[in-house]
């Protein structure tokens, strides 16, 4: 087991990486008590069941840099293999600002191949690998020092049975032609945008079902001083007040400090000082603001006239494909595209790309009194008219 903790450690484990066709990841973090997440552990494997696999220290080793590691994760011709990597792309995006290319991203290959909806990494090492993990360290403080041989083991078999998992479904992807629709999908996760949040655009984060511009314009000042007092004090954003207390605020509308302590969910420490000052601004300003600026939800949805009769069609026709394609219905088209879809909306993600080829062009033709369907048995037909 080797653990490294120095820049020049670092670079020559890279470089014997930029020589295989593929390098497992996993990192460790905490994120319980700050708005980005803190990096504790990096974990990588190389080809091989005897491969090399090293655990990466940033924290014994405060000097190491990891220009080495982001130049790997630039390097086009070895692909990196994470499990479930959304959390451990936003890492080096934030850290580093770079995405690993090219990717492959284990759970959603698992949910094309037939392994069902949001496949757990335990579910595939017992699946494809036929081991069984040892979980005692899943809840464990990666920040503390030094670390337990158990912790390190645990923390290495995250991508130690990765190789494996990887291998054999990337050959089943292959030998289905499916390689594309992984690759459609993880474009997705190598977007900046979907790591990017703007205080700006926090309002759009919060729940609500009120439509009024007024008490939209509070809400988004709210979300807004929130955001950015989260972000550059590096806290998380509940710590400042949650969203029931941003929707409280932006019913009452409190104008003085004596107003502000009567909020029934804004916590202690929110009533005082910065935070309060920003909340009375924030309010100030959505109150204040003209007509014409305040944020509009998007009802288009809510206007949709949706044939119930074909929407519960389209229903069934999922369930047949996903059930004859082995791809998890939730990753071909949730509910809410169904129900586009029925409404005669055609700008709908479970039309395009690999989606049109598994359902989207059958729901079409549904649609359209093309095709019919028909049940034999637990076994649900699609017949051409």
């Amino acid at each position: 087991m080797q653990t490294i903790t120095t820049t020049e450690a670092l670079a020559e484990f890279c470089e014997l990486a930029k020589a295989q066709p593929y390098v497992t990841i996993d990192t460790e973090f905490l994120r319980e008590r700050t708005y980005w997440a803190k990096l504790c552990l990096i974990q990588l494997a190389l080809p091989g069941k005897d491969g090399l696999a090293v655990l990466v220290d940033p924290i014994v080793g405060t000097d190491m840099s990891l220009e080495p590691l982001y130049d790997l994760m630039r390097h086009e011709a070895t692909v990196k293999v994470f499990h479930a990597a959304r959390q451990d792309l936003e890492i080096f995006f934030v850290e580093g600002g770079v995405f690993p290319t090219p990717l492959f991203d284990t759970q959603v290959a698992a949910m094309v191949c037939g392994f069902g909806e949001q496949a757990g990494y335990e579910t595939l090492v017992k699946k494809i690998t036929r081991a069984d993990l040892d979980k005692t360290s899943r809840f464990t403080d990666w920040s503390r020092r030094p670390l337990t041989k158990a912790q390190s083991e645990y923390a290495l078999a995250d991508v130690t049975h990765l190789r494996q998992i990887y291998e054999s479904l990337s050959a089943q992807l292959k030998k289905t032609g499916r390689t594309h629709w992984v690759e459609e999908e993880l474009a997705t996760l190598t977007d900046p945008a979907t790591y990017t949040v703007t205080p700006e655009d926090a309002w759009m984060r919060v729940k609500t079902r009120t439509t009024s511009g007024r008490f939209l314009a509070v809400v988004k000042e709210l979300a807004r001083f929130r955001e950015a007092y989260a972000q550059s004090r590096n806290i998380p954003r509940s710590r400042i007040f949650k969203d029931d207390a941003l929707l409280e605020l932006a019913s009452t509308r409190p104008t003085t400090i004596e107003e502000l302590n009567r909020a029934r969910l804004l916590l202690r420490e929110a009533r005082k000082g910065e935070i309060a000052d920003g909340i009375l601004a924030a309010v100030k300003a959505g109150t204040e603001m003209r007509p014409e600026d305040m944020p509009r939800p998007d009802t288009s949805r809510d206007q949709l006239q949706v044939n119930p009769a074909l929407a519960d069609l389209l229903r069934v026709l999922l369930k047949a494909k996903s059930e004859d394609s082995g791809v998890a219905a939730k990753l071909i088209a949730p509910t809410s595209d169904l129900d586009a879809i029925a409404a005669g909306e055609r700008d709908v993600p479970a039309l395009r790309g690999w989606r049109a080829e598994v359902f989207g062009q059958d729901a079409l033709r549904l649609c359209r009194g093309e095709i019919a369907l028909s049940a034999v048995g637990q076994t649900v037909r699609v017949i051409r008219l």
